[in-house]
């Protein structure tokens, strides 16, 4: 064993790697692009059916190519509450068959063509104007490197062929007894654990068996391993999240393990049924040259692969109720409400743009629905003879968590901004942080006219009857306001502005006519001063609940 063999070794196969990994990132990442709004519209179309849930999840898989990915994705939806728990479960199982695919285009023996795609697709990507052509480029250079770096990893196996010390080492890894198989399992969960993705470690294991340097049974076994190994993506993505997200991420894991462990039950008569439905005999090895080969071995181990996860998907489906269940029960319920957590989970779906943005956009909507319920507890606290301090304090707190919630959206979408994002994305980043800000301050404006009304009663001052009267119609005007820009923004209603011009005059002169019948009345009435200042700074309060909330309509609209 000289050192430049064990140089050519090391360099050639962490070099593969990592262009089989940028490939796999850019593939993912042109894909997203090209077929964005269709995977928004998937995920918002999942229902609790837990067979269409499966299916979504797989198309979505094969589409970014990732199934850590879709699964973090699912674990962080159901974190901010966009989907339950069991929507979830059918998205994680959908997504172990569409990882599958990778195997079968690595089936395709054109690894000799993964450069000149490399190339050609740079030269689009680098030189297009137009955004759709610069994301299939992308994905195409992704293509092209998987097989590049895949023909690199294979020729870096072939080094192994001549060196006795390392074909001494990969003997003591072989599937022959349950014992075998169970370390080989493990091996390829540890591998996959370390590389964070299981198309990597599918695809050293591919280039070990066509170079002989393991079994097809062998390779079999690292597969199966390997699904195992990718669950630890969607388990640290669940740390500090809700405890239905941590529900998830341990569904994952559980399927995974489980099926593992029924498949390495019977794993003999497992390899025989692959061998059975492939063509040729996948255990008759042929030497050429030295080196030792098994013939179809990379399909064998693509329907491998594949076999494994549809089999455990039908075999997990009619019981995901069941499932849900023992989960409740594994991650009991916490005795408090939990704090709905944005950046410490949701920062890494950062990967999926597309999908990363639907996710604040969830988050927007509930601080709109946040100003609906304020403006309705206001309304109640207005009216109130003696002020309830409970409520006042839900409101209160309500303030402080729509601050809290536009932190986090800024920082989230800032990130999300700094990565490669289309521009369609970027736009819809820029219009979120507006909104942010503008239900933001929507909510301060409502928390201002309860310190109006509460600096008042400390002072053991109240407004008129005639003016508590007026300011409860014109809150109950304004709350429809807001919650018809609220329903405008989930319905994505570019023609908002046109349904809000009739109410939008109505509150204009309505706070108009009550200032100049107030200052009016002062030359004919007897009314604290104190009175006077609050009430025309809650009408101005009003004014500008009603300016912010227009400025979101504008927004939704495309007007700013």
């Amino acid at each position: 064993m000289d050192l430049h063999s064990i140089t050519t070794l090391v360099f050639s196969l962490v070099g593969g790697l990592g262009i089989f990994l940028l490939g796999m990132k850019y593939m993912s990442e042109g894909m997203q692009a090209v077929a964005g709004a269709g995977l928004r519209k998937m995920i918002a179309a999942v229902t609790q059916n837990r067979f269409f849930a499966t299916i979504v999840g797989m198309v979505v898989t094969t589409l970014i190519q990732s199934s850590s990915i879709t699964t973090v994705m699912a674990i962080g939806f159901v974190n901010s509450g966009v989907m339950t728990l069991t929507q979830s479960i059918g998205i994680i199982m959908g997504a172990n068959i569409g990882t599958t695919i990778t195997g079968w285009v690595l089936v395709l023996k054109v690894g000799k063509y993964g450069l000149p795609l490399l190339g050609f697709s740079s030269f689009i990507y680098l030189f297009s104007k137009g955004d759709r052509w610069r994301y299939w480029a992308m994905f195409f250079m992704g293509v092209g490197m998987v097989f590049f770096g895949l023909e690199l990893m294979k020729d870096a196996c072939k080094v192994i062929q001549k060196m006795d010390d390392f074909q001494t080492w990969f003997q003591m890894f072989s599937a022959d007894t349950y014992f075998g198989v169970l370390k080989c399992a493990i091996i390829g969960c540890l591998l996959t654990m370390v590389v964070q993705s299981s198309s990597a470690t599918l695809g050293i294991t591919i280039s070990l068996a066509e170079s002989g340097i393991i079994s097809y049974p062998t390779a079999a076994a690292l597969v199966l391993g390997e699904n195992i190994g990718t669950t630890i993506t969607a388990y640290l993505a669940s740390l500090g999240a809700t405890t239905n997200a941590r529900r998830a991420a341990y569904f994952h894991v559980i399927f995974n393990v489980l099926g593992v462990l029924w498949v390495t039950a019977i794993f003999s008569y497992y390899i025989q049924f692959i061998q059975y439905i492939m063509p040729g005999d996948v255990a008759a090895e042929k030497v050429v040259d030295g080196v030792t080969s098994y013939p179809h071995v990379t399909a064998a181990i693509a329907a491998t692969h594949t076999v494994f996860n549809i089999c455990n998907t039908l075999l997990f489906i009619p019981f995901v109720g069941q499932f849900a269940k023992l989960l409740e029960r594994i991650v009991p319920s916490k005795t408090f409400k939990e704090k709905p957590h944005l950046t410490d989970l949701d920062i890494r779906m950062l990967e999926t743009p597309l999908l990363a943005i639907e996710q604040s956009r969830s988050e927007l909507l509930k601080m709109g629905e946040g100003c609906g319920k304020m403006l309705g507890w206001l309304n109640t606290l207005l009216q109130q003879d003696e002020t309830d301090e409970s409520l006042a304090k839900h409101l209160r707190d309500r303030e402080k968590i729509l601050d809290s919630m536009q932190d986090e959206i800024s920082h989230f979408v800032t990130n999300l901004l700094a990565g490669n994002v289309p521009h369609a994305v970027a736009d819809e980043c820029r219009q979120q942080l507006r909104l942010a800000d503008e239900y933001e301050s929507i909510s301060d404006y409502i928390d201002t006219i309860l310190r109006f009304d509460q600096k008042l009663r400390k002072d053991s001052l109240r407004f008129g009857e005639v003016q508590l009267n007026d300011l409860v119609k014109l809150n109950t005007l304004i709350t429809k306001y807001v919650q018809t820009v609220g329903q405008a923004y989930r319905d994505q209603n570019e023609n908002v502005l046109k349904a809000l011009d009739e109410p939008g005059n109505e509150i204009r002169k309505t706070i108009k006519r009550l200032r100049k019948d107030h200052l009016a009345d002062l030359s004919s009435t007897q009314l604290a001063p104190q009175v006077t200042v609050a009430f025309l700074n809650t009408l101005n309060a009003y004014d500008r609940i009603r300016d912010h909330a227009r400025n979101v309509a504008e927004v939704i609209a495309g007007d700013k």
